[in-house]
């Protein structure tokens, strides 16, 4: 098991407010799998990549309109920050603690 992996109580600050959520990680060498949930349902992640405490990946949504989300976050012991591009919205901070 890798530093990254478990549950992450996460929050996303987006144009629409504060995005509250749980990642599930689940690392196998340098990619992961997983999902998201919060209250617009879940997203599966897809192109999950590890290299030492840092995550990236990309995840899709369809409402309120359909985007590609790419995220970057880094893990440091249980705390782990980065940010989400938004498609052409711009990026958006991510925080997050391990559940």
């Amino acid at each position: 098991m890798s530093d990254v992996d478990g549950t992450w109580n996460t929050v996303v600050n987006t144009p629409m407010g504060e995005q509250r959520g749980q990642l599930t990680v689940s690392s196998d060498g340098d990619s992961f799998t997983g999902a998201m949930s919060g209250d617009r349902g879940t997203l599966e992640i897809t192109d999950g990549a590890v290299d030492g405490n840092k995550l990236t990946w990309t995840a899709q949504i369809s409402e309120p309109m359909s985007m590609k989300l790419s995220f970057s976050v880094e893990v440091n012991g249980d705390e782990m920050s980065g940010n989400v591009q938004l498609g052409m919205f711009g990026n958006a901070p991510l925080t997050g603690t391990r559940a």
